[in-house]
């Protein structure tokens, strides 16, 4: 049996930065030690040296689009765990828009099985919602599944679910939570009509926060409040992108207290309007990049609780496609190998605490969601764990890009911070640029 001592790390978990190591034994935290520990008595297959590095839980990602099946030259279950891994991340949970999309129960096991065979990290997948599957939702395993995705706005097919009496069935019957991305159909309707009136097709970018606008927004997720309220549904808000919908939520409670939680994503807390002049279609995500004031509010609403989970949407599309016109030109954009090295840059600039990192991207995605024996430094969990060295600067470039699609909005950007090992189920799989492929990751479990 394989024993890892990780030796003389700083660890990270629940709040508290200590001195000390940890010892992996089959596939699992055997032994959490605080301060110095004798190696010779412990006795490891092999040791690694934590000294100078920061060791915390992997990263649980709770939105990201893969791409597979069907959309698979943008990305796949390989290429992007291959990327998840490098930026520290060991848990994802895939969204329904596929070709086919994972609205059946039969479309849900096909894909489980085919995502058991390439993912590199452990995965989940969530059961999408539509107009008329109630009965497929209905019967799902809530064990065995992260949630339901609801679109209240633009997507794939026919994914969007605008109809009243369709909206009250899924809040009142989804046997797990229900997670939403909440923009006003008719409202962004609207505004691309009138904006297709004055530029034709090829609006520039920066009208892109005004076609899917704060109201689109608001309008939205005021809906879903409102039906998760009647009902008393386990609603989780994804990807919000303004201050005035940080009004509808509560920054008094804990997060194990409330029934409805939310996420921020890395690109609406790192970017804002100002950028869409040097990025273009780029940075176009929905819903938008918005202003300054938003992003700042959204930061806020980070540190004092009101937002739970930090989170990526990682979304890859090619390049050819981004360069298109802007109602041809898609949203959405590759982030994971990204995202916590853009999060320890705001720590870097005294902005946030490595301690409040941990909590919004591990130790609260594994609570909303009731994942098992994951998202902590705990003895008898999976040994899912990042080491980082906060003091290795680089630069972002094609050459150490992994994403399929071959670019990242952080491209020519500089971290002072750098991934430096990637345990999954206590499997090295990163290593300092080294990617082990030899094993795949576990489906997750869910306490419920």
């Amino acid at each position: 049996m394989e024993t890892i001592l990780i030796k003389d790390a700083t660890l990270v978990n629940e709040g508290r930065k200590f001195k000390g190591s940890l010892l992996i034994r089959d596939q699992k935290i055997d032994t959490v030690y605080e301060g110095k520990v004798d190696e010779q008595q412990i006795q490891p297959s092999r040791s690694i040296d934590g000294n100078g590095l920061i060791l915390i839980p992997g990263i649980i990602d709770d939105q990201v689009h893969f791409r597979d099946p069907g959309l698979t030259h943008k990305g796949d279950f390989r290429s992007e765990t291959r990327a998840a891994l490098a930026g520290g991340v060991t848990s994802v949970m895939d969204m329904p828009n596929t070709i086919p999309q994972t609205i059946t129960r039969e479309a849900l096991s096909e894909k489980f099985s085919m995502v058991s065979s390439k993912s590199l990290c452990n995965y989940s997948l969530y059961m999408g919602a539509t107009n008329d599957n109630l009965e497929e939702l209905i019967g799902i395993d809530p064990a065995g599944v992260c949630g339901i995705k609801v679109f209240m706005g633009s997507s794939t097919g026919n994914m969007l679910v605008d109809r009243e009496e369709s909206l009250n069935d899924i809040f009142c019957h989804a046997p797990c939570l229900v997670a939403v991305h909440c923009e006003d159909e008719s409202t962004i309707r609207n505004n691309s009509e009138r904006y297709r009136e004055r530029y034709g097709e090829d609006v520039p970018i920066k009208y892109h926060p005004q076609i899917r606008s704060e109201e689109a927004c608001y309008l939205s997720t005021s809906l879903a409040i409102r039906l998760a309220k009647k009902y008393n549904t386990r609603l989780h808000v994804l990807h919000l992108s303004t201050a005035r919908e940080l009004e509808l939520f509560e920054n008094n409670l804990h997060h194990s207290q409330k029934r409805i939680t939310s996420e921020v994503c890395i690109h609406h807390l790192w970017f804002d309007h100002n950028d869409y002049d040097t990025r273009g279609t780029f940075i176009k995500w929905n819903p938008a990049i918005k202003t300054s004031q938003d992003r700042h509010a959204l930061f806020e609403g980070v540190l004092t609780n009101t937002i739970d989970i930090i989170a990526t949407d990682h979304a890859p599309h090619t390049i050819e496609e981004k360069q298109n016109p802007y109602f041809q030109a898609p949203s959405g954009g590759p982030m994971v190998q990204h995202s916590l090295l853009a999060m320890l840059e705001f720590h870097h600039r005294n902005k946030i605490g490595i301690e409040k990192i941990v909590e919004k991207m591990c130790h609260i995605p594994a609570d909303i969601f009731q994942v098992k024996n994951r998202g902590y430094l705990r003895e008898g969990y999976w040994a899912d764990l990042c080491l980082i060295d906060l003091n290795s600067s680089w630069q972002v470039s094609k050459d150490n890009i992994l994403y399929k699609c071959g670019w990242s909005p952080f491209e020519n950007s500089s971290f002072h911070s750098r991934i430096t090992h990637t345990f999954v189920n206590g499997h090295l799989a990163y290593d300092n640029g080294y990617l082990d492929e030899s094993r795949t990751g576990m489906m997750l479990e869910f306490d419920r």
